[in-house]
């Protein structure tokens, strides 16, 4: 691959490889790597929604006219959005606040890009032989799914607080629901409206 997408391509490649290696040397430093955090991922509700959503995107991706989605390519990015958005999203908002340093900042941003933007491109690269054209729409449609899914499954109902995003809590990422956590699904409901309104449309 030569010109602008090798190029483009051997960046993100670098990046990628910067951030697994400053990953490494700062695991106990990552929420991302805590058990806390893949306590709090795996409680029922947020599965249970993982599944659901997971299923239907595999299941209609290649119903949509989108030649570049496929069962396989919905599957990965799926399984990566859930298992990492959550933390990225947080990340990238306690960074900006000064609560995480930039080193958590810049990690956090390219495991954002890897699971929204670069798997795909690099899955289609082996599968096609060449870079996607939809490599620049993708990134902006699959992030706004991404920051979707960040949002929705940091949703905690506290008692005598209610309904918070869990990152706005200091016990973020350990804070999980007290109680109530069937009232999340109406506070979670305009992510999904957002989320279905950007995929029925590929389906008419």
């Amino acid at each position: 691959m030569t010109g602008f997408f090798g190029v483009y391509m051997g960046l993100w490649g670098s990046a990628c490889l910067i951030a697994v290696a400053l990953m490494i040397r700062n695991r106990s430093d990552l929420d991302l790597l805590q058990r806390s955090y893949w306590t709090g991922l795996f409680q029922p509700w947020k599965l249970t929604t993982f599944l659901i959503a997971a299923i239907g995107l595999v299941t209609i991706a290649p119903y949509t006219g989108d030649p570049t989605w496929d069962h396989f390519d919905a599957a990965f990015m799926s399984v990566l959005t859930y298992a990492t958005a959550p933390w990225a999203v947080a990340t990238c908002y306690l960074t900006v606040r000064g609560e995480r340093n930039l080193l958590c900042g810049y990690i956090a941003g390219c495991i954002w890009m890897f699971s929204a933007s670069w798997s795909y491109d690099l899955y289609l690269v082996v599968r096609d032989g060449h870079y996607p054209i939809t490599w620049l729409s993708n990134i902006f449609a699959s992030s706004v799914l991404y920051i979707c899914a960040g949002l929705f499954w940091n949703l905690v109902y506290v008692e005598g607080r209610g309904a918070i995003f869990g990152f706005m809590d200091p016990d973020w990422p350990a804070l999980v629901s007290t109680g109530k956590s069937n009232r999340l699904i109406w506070y979670g409901l305009p992510f999904v409206l957002l989320v279905s309104a950007m995929i029925i449309p590929f389906l008419f």
